[in-house]
């Protein structure tokens, strides 16, 4: 939808809508808003509400505090899950500083200065449609997630054996009155894991929408007495949680990455643009699997890619390209997981694929084979790389890849590394109860 300040202004006033939420992501992917109440709405419309940005870790220093909110007016919507009187809306917001520039450290303004680039290339739309994963836990007596399911479901089950059906289909209800056009939803491969597909949108759009699926997956769980999670890995052997990223460059409103003439009707900027990810993929790896546990996930066994290939058809690829070609033709990334900040993830993709663009790389051949079957010997001899594996080796990754630092700007690389250092380093002095169980008694 687009709507104009007096439409907004309208609506909060017939709608009985008393609070509006001016939302805005951290750098880590945090979700954060500042509430106002209706009076206070033409003041947002205005760009007149400001916030302490030194609160919000990764943002401003306490001598520079004073930022702004600058709503996308385009992003108005009311939750449905709020009570029908005394409404609560929304609007998703870019962090501006008090002399009116954009704030550097704005997660959206990362992915709008990369499609800046891409328009100057002359791309017209870079479209994404993402495939987010995630765990329904039961909660105890005190509403504290555990790792219970009550769930026996498999692929594509349906109830009774998937007991968060119920829960799935609210959030899908909710997200529709949202304005989301929901492709499908269903029970995942792991007891208690679910995915909800929703249509592709152009990419800023599409990580606000990210953004707001989280919050309702979540706020909708808990409503229901259960936890949702988008932790990547959770419980110990069995399929993580994923978040597919399928990508798509326009020119003229036409597909750039389809070519009828092409090899598996690929085009060469199709080529180049795998290309890129492929080179780039190490030195992305921290923002797209930016966790501790991310790395739990990328491991041989659970149909997650860890290794440095692409294929049409083989899904144990990092990069897979789906069988739709004509307007449909995308380059899908399977390594993303859904903790990641998905502002930064658009940004850090899109900014690869066009060094491979702009550089006119060529990406290795297609591994058609099984290559969680092949042994490490055979993967050297096909020059098959891994993805780091571990957060320390991602961020090391980072580091040495000054496009992606170049892309995250020096404000938010410097930030969030030392952000993920010292995520690093609590986990690396942390006992955990695996080495407990494993040497209290033999040692």
């Amino acid at each position: 939808m687009s709507y104009t300040k007096e439409e907004i202004i309208r609506r909060v006033k017939e709608e009985d809508i008393e609070f509006i939420r001016l939302q805005f992501t951290d750098i880590f992917g945090q979700l954060k808003n500042v509430a106002i109440t209706a009076s206070q709405i033409e003041k947002a419309v205005n760009n007149q509400i400001m916030f302490d940005g030194s609160s919000i870790e990764g943002f401003v220093r306490i001598d520079e505090s004073d930022q702004y909110l600058y709503p996308d007016l385009d992003s108005f919507a009311v939750f449905p899950w709020r009570p029908s009187h005394g409404k609560v809306a929304r609007l998703i917001c870019d962090v501006y500083n008090p002399d009116g520039t954009p704030f550097v450290g704005d997660p959206r303004y990362v992915l709008k200065r990369v499609l800046k680039k891409a328009q100057d290339m002359g791309y017209d739309a870079f479209n994404v449609g993402p495939e987010a994963e995630f765990f329904l836990f039961q909660t105890d007596d005190e509403g504290k997630p555990t790792i219970k399911t009550n769930d026996e479901a498999g692929y594509f089950d349906l109830g009774p054996l998937d007991h968060g059906e119920g829960t799935r289909r609210e959030i899908c209800m909710a997200l529709e009155q949202m304005g989301f056009e929901i492709e499908a939803s269903h029970h995942e491969v792991a007891q208690g894991q679910h995915e909800i597909d929703f249509k592709y949108a152009e990419a800023l759009r599409t990580a606000d929408n990210i953004m707001t699926f989280k919050l309702a997956v979540k706020t909708l769980a808990q409503k229901n007495g259960l936890h949702a999670t988008f932790m990547p890995k959770p419980i110990f052997g069995i399929n993580g949680s994923g978040m597919h990223t399928n990508m798509s460059l326009f020119r003229g409103g036409k597909n750039v990455f389809y070519d009828a003439d092409g090899e598996k009707g690929l085009s060469r900027e199709a080529y180049s643009f795998i290309a890129g990810l492929l080179h780039h993929v190490k030195g992305m790896a921290a923002v797209t699997n930016p966790l501790v546990n991310s790395y739990k996930r990328l491991v041989p066994g659970y149909e997650a890619p860890c290794y440095l290939a692409w294929s049409a058809s083989n899904r144990s690829a990092l990069i897979r390209i789906p069988a739709a070609r004509g307007q449909s033709t995308r380059v899908e990334l399977r390594s993303p997981d859904p903790a990641c900040n998905p502002y930064l993830e658009l940004a850090v993709c899109l900014a690869a694929g066009l060094d491979g663009i702009e550089k006119g790389m060529t990406p290795p051949a297609e591994v058609t084979e099984n290559i969680f079957a092949m042994d490490q010997e055979t993967r050297k001899a096909k020059g098959i790389d891994s993805l780091p594996g571990s957060l320390e080796e991602a961020i090391a990754a980072l580091e040495s890849d000054q496009l992606i630092l170049d892309t995250l700007g020096e404000h938010v690389a410097a930030n969030y590394i030392e952000g993920k250092k010292k995520e690093w380093d609590e986990f690396r002095t942390r006992v955990s109860s695996w080495e407990r169980d494993k040497y209290i008694i033999n040692y």
